[in-house]
């Protein structure tokens, strides 16, 4: 019998093991097994299937060992990658890679053991020598870095190197594993003191070592009030130390032991819903689950503050009733820490979050909860498809038509939403898509009937959609003819809103203090040395940045080219707009969100709340504000430059303006009051600007609709976009010149480039791009695809072409 294996490699296709008699039992379809590739290196791959067809071409080599006992994905997870690789352009080792937390995927790490026949007698060995061969003596086998950590030096090849030839010690290549559970360390009585008895006895006839006595009282009482004592939790409380501790332990009073605890604190399972739907809402949720009963996949289109969370924890309690997990997709981490306070108060512990801020360690505790069914609900971000779910009966994505749900780099380049559609397929489970602003594609999908539709016109309450005031910026002359940041109308409402102890959120889309930066004299800019863009210049780490490649330069102060020290801000940042609205309003509690303030695991969380417990009077954010937050006390939202969100070469330029500012819009006046939309531009007149004002989707798809449709763009087409990079212009350039042409014959019709992009150079590699808008017809996108991956592999044969690097994105958004 053979295996299957994928290895968290990009290879182009699955290589084929040998079972060995003894394993034939043991090996499973999504079981890890140590497989060895090449020489000696050594990785734990996923058995997708067994089969008895030996290879025609080469000798497979022997499984070495079976890692799982029990199966670590299912047959639906090994499904979707296989999809996945075969749609997305990519290899299932790279979907491997992308699936699974760090700890499942082992590759072999360099271990140095000791040679228990050299013996002990070291005399011929040097300083260095000596060091290694001693710990090895101790400890038998070191990792590399841990040889490094001995000799105090990174340089530990040489000196291994040598300790081989002397035979001190081996080479061999093993895969360990890096999971480890969370240990925690717990005090106990004595059993002998359960006794009442014996137990006043000591306390009455204790002597000395009055800390000690301290110590051991404090644990009664914390063991009366609170059941378990761990270790930190008596130390604190008593303020003792771990010496006094010690003491009892050695009196045998007290007993120590280190137990495994989830590192993940989860709430009581329980489901409680204490409110009821609104007239419209409970239309709207019997919609859905008509619609469901007829196809699987369901729109859900509701305006701003209508209620669509609400109706959401409807379906799910429906679900988790009848014993089934549900996937809760959001494309942006930030939107997480609200939703799941919500979710908790109703379904308390059945709920955990999934997504790239937690450590491996947590990942790999969230996936196993998942496996066996003990987490109903998971809310993540697009990362959270490929957990090991058994019983799944529902996926809600939340905003799916944010571009988040796509993955960029590396691959699979794959969109979350479409994935979400398939993979309910494996379960036939249903799939509820949620928005304000659907994407065109799902509108389209969901009027042309292949999705259910549902639609909720009105604010929950009955509350209007707030008014939204167009400010002419050409009007307002400034001094130093820079753009206006912050127009004197605005000023005087952020004044007003706050005076009545309402709250303000601006919207800007860019990061950082000033784009960039231009010498007065002659015109210069100061740009990237590995990317043709310029500096960002960020006034609170006085750095300027690049936010292609994030290498960081120190500020300049003499222009490059003249010389001359007089240097003038262009356009404005988030920072800078912090910086104008502290001296604006001294007073006034000012934060800012976006991803240089929000780092670690919980700052969004954090900000979030402080927030919400009106804690901030202002915040300034880039699209992080933007999407599902609700926040009851906001009354005035300002999107401080329209202008540039107008203007991208990309044909969904209008469909991204209209959902940027017609969600920040709808944070305001979510409650009782209408609220205010300021909005600043430099072109009033613009059509999109006229259906904003009007929160009218309806004429922007027809508008938009036309247009894709007589430039044959999606939905009526499928995209295939390429990327050529190599560090070499004129390489890039005859690379993907000569790509193209052999596609031509057969797809001449579709193919629109090859092209130099906006920017053609980024990480010191010159870009080239090329696109193709290929028909609706699957055959022949399926057979496209395969005709890319063969052209790749002739060019890659071609010597002058071999470093050319080849991106193919599907569905680029």
């Amino acid at each position: 019998m053979y295996a299957e294996i994928i290895i968290p490699l990009a290879l182009p296709k699955n290589y084929t093991w040998l079972i060995p008699a003894q394993m034939l039992e043991a090996v499973k379809p999504g079981c890890r097994v140590e497989v060895n590739l090449g020489k000696n290196k050594k990785y734990a791959g996923i058995v997708k299937r067994t089969h008895n067809e030996k290879p025609e071409f080469f000798e497979p080599k022997e499984i070495l060992n079976v890692l799982d006992a029990e199966p670590v994905v299912y047959e639906e997870q090994l499904k979707l990658w296989e999809w996945m690789a075969s749609y997305y352009m990519c290899s299932e080792g790279e979907v491997m890679s992308a699936a699974l937390p760090s700890h499942f995927k082992l590759s072999s790490e360099t271990i140095v053991v000791f040679n228990e026949e050299y013996g002990e007698d070291f005399s011929a060995l040097d300083h260095d020598e000596y060091l290694v061969a001693e710990a090895l003596l101790i400890k038998k086998e070191l990792k590399l870095s841990e040889v490094q950590q001995v000799l105090d030096s990174s340089h530990a090849y040489p000196v291994i190197n040598k300790l081989i030839q002397k035979k001190v010690c081996y080479v061999w290549e093993a895969l360990k594993q890096s999971y480890s559970p969370k240990k925690e360390t717990y005090v106990l009585l004595n059993p002998e003191y359960n006794n009442e008895e014996k137990l006043s006895d000591l306390l009455n006839n204790w002597t000395r070592a009055p800390k000690q006595m301290e110590l051991l009282l404090s644990y009664l009482h914390l063991i009366k009030t609170v059941g378990e004592v761990t270790k930190s939790e008596l130390l604190k409380k008593s303020g003792a130390s771990d010496a006094q501790l010690k003491g009892l332990v050695d009196k045998n009073i007290l007993i120590i032991e280190k137990r495994s605890i989830d590192r993940l604190q989860y709430l009581p399972k329980n489901v409680q819903i204490d409110f009821a739907l609104s007239t419209l809402q409970q239309e709207a949720f019997e919609k859905i689950k008509k619609s469901f009963s007829e196809k699987p996949v369901c729109l859900l289109h509701g305006v701003t503050s209508s209620g669509k969370t609400q109706i959401y924890i409807k379906l799910i309690e429906q679900y988790i009733l009848q014993g089934k997990q549900v996937l809760y997709m959001l494309p942006e981490i930030a939107l997480t820490s609200q939703i799941i306070r919500r979710l908790q108060k109703h379904f308390g512990g059945y709920i955990g979050i999934y997504h790239s801020k937690f450590s491996q360690n947590e990942r790999v505790e969230i996936w196993n909860k998942v496996k066996n069914g003990e987490l109903k609900i998971v809310l993540g971000a697009r990362s959270s498809i490929f957990l090991p779910y058994n019983n799944l009966g529902l996926i809600i994505c939340d905003e799916e038509y944010d571009t988040s749900f796509k993955q960029q780099d590396p691959a699979p380049r794959y969109n979350g939403r479409d994935a979400a559609v398939y993979f309910a397929s494996l379960f036939n489970a249903n799939v509820l898509f949620g928005s304000a602003t659907p994407s065109l594609e799902s509108y389209h999908n969901a009027v042309t009937g292949k999705y259910g539709l549902v639609e909720l016109m009105q604010r929950y309450g009955d509350v209007r959609l707030p008014a939204i005031e167009i400010i002419d910026t050409k009007k307002i002359i400034q001094k130093d003819r820079t753009k206006v940041m912050l127009s004197p109308q605005l000023i005087e409402e952020i004044k007003k809103t706050v005076e009545r102890n309402k709250q303000v959120i601006l919207f800007q889309n860019r990061r950082g203090y000033s784009p960039y930066q231009v010498c007065q004299v002659c015109g210069w800019i100061p740009q990237c040395k590995y990317c043709d863009v310029s500096l960002t210049y960020h006034k609170f780490s006085n750095k300027l940045i690049c936010h292609y490649c994030g290498t960081t330069y120190p500020p300049l102060t003499i222009c490059a080219v003249c010389g001359n020290h007089n240097f003038i801000q262009r356009n404005f940042g988030t920072e800078k707009i912090e910086e104008q609205l502290l001296e604006e309003f001294p007073n006034t509690k000012i934060a800012r969100m976006d991803v240089d303030t929000v780092r670690g695991k919980n700052a969004h969380d954090v900000l979030i709340q402080q927030f919400e417990q009106r804690r901030i009077d202002v915040l300034v954010g880039t699209q992080m504000v933007v999407k599902g937050l609700d926040f009851d006390n906001v009354d005035l939202v300002g999107i401080l430059d329209a202008d540039g969100l107008l203007h991208f070469a990309d044909f969904r330029v209008n469909e991204r303006a209209f959902q940027l500012m017609e969600q920040v819009s709808g944070r305001a006046g979510r409650k009782e009051d209408t609220g205010k939309v300021m909005l600043q531009t430099m072109q009033p007149q613009h059509p999109l600007l006229q259906i904003i004002q009007r929160h009218d989707y309806k004429t922007m798809y027809d508008t938009e609709i036309e247009s894709r449709k007589q430039f044959f763009y999606p939905p009526f087409s499928r995209l295939i976009h390429l990327t050529f990079k190599h560090k070499m212009k004129d390489v890039v350039e005859r690379g993907a010149h000569q790509f193209a042409n052999s596609l031509r014959n057969k797809y001449g019709n579709y193919i629109v480039g090859p092209a130099e992009p906006v920017i053609n150079r980024i990480r010191n590699l010159f870009l080239m791009e090329m696109l193709l808008k290929l028909p609706r017809d699957t055959k022949l996108i399926t057979q496209c695809k395969q005709d890319i991956l063969h052209q790749i592999a002739v060019l890659h044969n071609e010597r002058s072409f071999k470093s050319v690097v080849i991106v193919p994105d599907v569905d680029v958004v």
